[in-house]
């Protein structure tokens, strides 16, 4: 009895979580892509090669991912899906370790961007989903199958179904719920605040000094400590500059919108800009990853823009010169954002971000850009 419900409630977490860590990802799947790159990259994984299929993985990851939690729920095959949630399981919690023990990735990306997760946060949740798939490998027997296996078969082709319609639309599209703090509605001013101007308590760091005396031994110590212990008198020791670290050693607000600044030739335009009754952002982030047809969707607007008078800036890490085939000219307001803002800006490349006087009013992907 009590091994049978010990299994039932595995059986009901695991498959839950997996079909909600999923669908969060699916609506997102670009966002997903983002972080499976930073993984492979060469600070993290060292797997470049992977990089240009970060995309289609994503897809496939997340789409396997609802899949195999409505399988599980539904009883159906019980060694395979098992099989499958294991090397799963597995794999991600070799990811969650790697990150949280060299602090390479600060977000799993486990749940996209609506439930941020710290690195140690997701590895001990991998950690719990371990262990409970170990519980429900003992009480295999047990797992509940008690759908009818028409009814089953169905649930399950509407899941396919539904993963095929919804990430197309996703894709084709803007995600249908946006978690990130540009988010039409919300303020980038606002979320530029920082904690001191807010009233609220800021995350506290500190650095990490790797000492070497004379002996070549080393010893690392903490900032407060290098100067409460007075190291700089003992002429023993010297710093090894290159080997020092920041840690956060306290958590506290961190303002949502960082690195956010708009930059041409002539200086600083981010004030000026956020300023703005209406100003369109033509956000394209990499030209080498710009999509040709998405350019051509929102060459109209930009006229229409013209002929209005309407204030509007191409932003992107590229250079100008790298988007005359695209029909730039250099009479065309050009600036420079930090490629990383951009792309959480809009999940589309180009795709338009508008604001009044710094708050996101519309969004809209290449696709959907206004005629």
């Amino acid at each position: 009895m009590f091994k049978s419900f010990l299994t039932r409630i595995a059986q009901v977490l695991v498959g839950g979580l997996f079909i909600f860590s999923g669908l969060v990802k699916m609506n997102d799947p670009v966002g997903f892509s983002f972080k499976l790159e930073e993984y492979f990259s060469e600070e993290v994984l060292n797997l470049p090669i992977f990089e240009p299929l970060a995309l289609p993985l994503a897809i496939i990851l997340v789409a396997v991912e609802v899949l195999l939690g409505l399988a599980l729920l539904l009883g159906l095959w019980k060694r395979a899906v098992l099989l499958l949630l294991s090397g799963m399981i597995g794999f991600f919690t070799f990811l969650t370790f790697w990150s949280a023990y060299f602090n390479q990735v600060t977000d799993c990306g486990c749940f996209g961007d609506a439930i941020p997760l710290t690195p140690w946060e997701s590895f001990y949740k991998d950690v719990v989903l371990c262990v409970l798939i170990i519980i429900l490998w003992w009480g295999k027997k047990q797992i509940f199958s008690g759908v009818p296996k028409i009814t089953s078969y169905a649930l399950m082709f509407f899941g396919l179904g539904f993963s095929i319609v919804f990430t197309y639309q996703v894709m084709n599209h803007l995600p249908s719920r946006d978690f990130r703090p540009y988010a039409e509605g919300l303020s980038i001013i606002e979320g530029m605040k920082p904690a001191e101007e807010l009233g609220l308590e800021p995350p506290k760091f500190e650095v990490i000094y790797t000492m070497e005396n004379d002996k070549g031994e080393r010893q690392e110590i903490s900032s407060s400590a290098y100067v409460n212990e007075k190291w700089w008198e003992n002429k023993e020791w010297t710093i090894l500059s290159e080997l020092s670290k920041t840690i956060k050693v306290s958590d506290g607000y961190e303002p949502p919108v960082h690195d956010f600044s708009i930059m041409n030739d002539y200086g600083d335009l981010t004030d000026s800009i956020l300023s703005l009754d209406e100003v369109w952002l033509l956000v394209a982030y990499n030209r080498a990853k710009t999509s040709e047809n998405g350019w051509q969707n929102v060459l109209p607007m930009v006229q229409k823009l013209e002929q209005n008078n309407t204030p509007y800036v191409i932003l992107s890490a590229s250079m100008p010169e790298e988007f005359a085939d695209c029909g730039y000219r250099a009479t065309m307001p050009f600036a420079f954002t930090d490629e990383t803002t951009l792309k959480t800006m809009v999940r589309s490349n180009p795709g338009w971000v508008v604001l009044n006087k710094g708050t996101v009013i519309k969004k809209y992907h290449y696709n959907d850009s206004p005629k």
